[in-house]
């Protein structure tokens, strides 16, 4: 079911971490009066990895931040009124002014290990969960209606991108460019904080420098500027890589650039975080935005208290969130949430957690509402990967019924995993034409006719009971007999929930009857509260 390739899986760049001798607290010892250094904004050649009191174990499981996220804000903030006006038609606004958001490196980390690739989903105690187009347009504000991102890929960019971006590309089989490179384009070359260099001050020079270069009227130079500043976003923040270099594959679609905004960009950025997802677990980085997995985590498991509510009301959602940080090692935070994630009560997962949503505040949701509850394939040129929002029918109000556990299937021959769509000139429009196909007519909608969970949580517990309950705490069952058992609770437990809402209602209801009558008349007076009475009995049995 997938034509994928992990795009640059190149290395993070950088030395080996000189080594400290750490002296563990022991329990009972005071902890420093010091207040803890804020985590300082991470520019574009920083990483951030985890914390490290203590060995962190392999360096192959850190997951490191190369989001441009001040380089980018800079730039745009310099760029002149009729190219920010020009970014708005495109739809790209609200996702460039997002604030930047710490890395929850703990928490990508854990979710990575509980990504099945084979169904594209996690795989939790209490069912498949995964982000769907609704969630990517609601966190990010990027567009998933309108065209597959989607085409042609090169043997060689060179020449495009000498074109398009006035570079000049000397590794000539390449579909990558230096950073570095694009930010001198812009003038925002020196991204380092200077001594004694506040935020504000880092701000505001970054911006000078780029508003210096840009040019100030329309015309082929100010295209070329908005070129150079798109495939950065799209290239390190939209589809990022896991190393330096920004990704090219996108440029020949900037070419028209009155086409740039009918794109479905939130849909190929989804396309690509699976495809990242799908890696090994031990792979150091992680490619594509994950900020968006971490407000999804928020949002629909907050009982993992990861993230921090700000900024109430404000779209996108990403805005609403700030990470809690956690001065534990890396290695302790990763154990403890999978601990988490084994004990979470079925009642605490935030299925639809956007009830009661203002929709006038966020009118990119409306546009990409077709596209919402339905079986997919994204596309993302070389990464072709289907949604299958069929597991997760919970995430549309409905009970979730027992479906085929998808294995891999692919209709036709994977590329290697060194392909980078430069061996050969492929036409991904022809070569993936019936997943393409699917896309333009939208999927197939999601439907369940089910009535309770329960048949679900047996099969499911069946299939995956040795993948999501291997904790070392938990016996050998090679059976499935106490998986099965397992499933069998849950959907009691969803069952129990479901009725104790039930009481809840009628408890409120029947207060307000009581109110009504003043407290004074029997039941026998008042035939509609023994009617609510016998109600709340039956559903409290």
């Amino acid at each position: 079911m997938e034509g994928e390739h992990r795009e640059g899986q190149g290395g993070d760049g950088g030395g080996r971490r000189r080594k400290k001798s750490i002296r563990r607290r022991q329990p009972g010892e005071g902890t420093s009066m010091a207040a803890p250094e804020a985590p300082p904004v991470v520019p574009m050649e920083e990483e951030l990895v985890g914390d490290e009191d203590e060995p962190v174990g392999p360096k192959k499981s850190e997951l490191r931040s190369r989001l441009g996220w001040a380089v980018v804000r800079a730039i745009y903030q310099g760029l002149p009124d009729f190219q920010r006006t020009w970014l708005e038609e495109m739809g790209f606004v609200p996702f460039l002014r997002l604030d930047e958001l710490t890395p929850d490196v703990a928490l990508i980390q854990a979710l990575k290990e509980r990504w099945d690739p084979e169904c594209h989903t996690f795989l939790l105690p209490w069912g498949h969960m995964i982000p769907t187009l609704e969630d990517v347009t609601r966190i990010t504000g990027l567009r998933v209606d309108g065209q597959a991102v989607t085409g042609v890929t090169y043997t060689s960019y060179q020449e495009i991108v000498e074109r398009l971006l006035g570079l000049e590309v000397k590794r000539e089989r390449s579909s990558l460019v230096p950073r570095t490179r694009l930010q001198v384009s812009l003038e925002v070359a020196d991204a380092h904080h200077q001594t004694g260099e506040g935020q504000a001050e880092y701000m505001a020079r970054l911006t000078a420098d780029a508003r210096a270069a840009l040019a100030e009227d329309e015309g082929a130079a100010a295209d070329r500027d908005l070129r150079r500043f798109l495939i950065l976003v799209i290239g390190k923040l939209i589809l990022g890589t896991r190393g330096d270099p920004v990704s090219c594959r996108c440029l020949p679609l900037l070419e028209d650039l009155t086409q740039v905004g009918s794109y479905a960009w939130g849909a190929a950025l989804l396309a690509h975080l699976f495809d990242s997802l799908g890696t090994s677990s031990r792979e150091t980085g992680v490619a594509g935005f994950f900020p968006l997995l971490q407000v999804w985590a928020y949002c629909h498991l907050p009982s993992l208290g990861r993230g921090v509510p700000r900024r109430a009301g404000a779209a996108p959602l990403l805005q609403r969130w700030r990470f809690c940080r956690d001065e534990r090692s890396l290695r302790r935070q990763v154990t403890l949430i999978h601990d988490a994630l084994d004990t979470v009560p079925f009642g605490h997962v935030q299925w639809t957690p956007y009830i009661g949503e203002d929709e006038a505040t966020q009118p990119w949701v409306e546009r990409g509402r077709p596209y919402f509850g339905r079986d997919i394939w994204l596309h993302c040129f070389n990464t072709v990967v289907p949604l299958h929002h069929r597991l997760v029918a919970r995430t549309l109000g409905l009970h979730q019924a027992v479906v085929e556990f998808l294995t891999r299937q692919r209709s036709w021959e994977r590329p290697g995993r060194s392909f980078r769509g430069i061996q050969q000139v492929t036409d991904w429009t022809v070569r993936v034409r019936e997943q393409l196909d699917d896309w333009e007519r939208r999927g197939k909608e999601v439907v369940s006719e089910a009535t309770s969970d329960k048949d679900y949580f047996r099969a499911y517990a069946r299939r995956y009971g040795a993948q999501v309950y291997k904790g070392t705490r938990r016996p050998l069952d090679p059976e499935g007999r106490i998986s099965s058992l397992e499933g069998i609770l849950h959907s009691t437990i969803q069952q129990r929930d479901d009725l104790q809402a039930v009481v809840d209602q009628l408890r409120v209801e029947l207060d307000r009857a009581q109110q009504m009558v003043g407290g004074a008349s029997s039941s026998r007076e008042d035939p509609g509260r023994s009617v609510l009475e016998d109600q709340l009995a039956s559903a409290a049995a």
